[in-house]
């Protein structure tokens, strides 16, 4: 099951962490998206506030074609990119695969045109959503 809001695509999986995050970055990686940071949320807040939370992983993905692109257009884009893809633990053998809108990131730069390419994308994730 997918839930889209006007925030992020979202769907939940029954996979451990590890086997979502792999299976996530290979289904990013059919649509030429790559994984270009992996920031273990969970553990920076233990480390940086002493603060336990369930497992958390923030994948930044970038397909390079898309990002050159709309960078083309207004290279203030590259504060919104890479898009955050979300892989967070919620118990059970169960995993919550989010990942930000791209056309509502587009939307912050005020600019119709960005609007209109990040559908492709968003497209893309949705395609990658389903095949998990």
């Amino acid at each position: 099951m997918s839930d889209k809001s006007d925030v992020n695509f979202k769907r939940e999986i029954e996979k451990s962490l590890d086997e979502a995050i792999a299976r996530v970055t290979e289904a990013l990686k059919s649509e030429g998206f790559g994984i270009l940071t992996r920031i273990d949320f969970h553990l920076k807040i233990k480390e940086k506030l002493g603060k336990e939370l369930s497992p958390v992983v923030i994948l930044g993905a970038c397909n390079p074609s898309l990002a050159y692109e709309v960078f083309q257009r207004n290279t203030d884009v590259t504060s919104l990119i890479p898009c955050n893809v979300v892989v967070r633990d919620i118990g059970h053998g169960r995993v919550s695969v989010e990942m930000a809108k791209p056309t509502t990131i587009m939307k912050a730069l005020g600019d119709r045109e960005l609007v209109v390419m990040a559908q492709d994308a968003d497209q893309r994730l949705l395609k990658i959503l389903e095949a998990l």
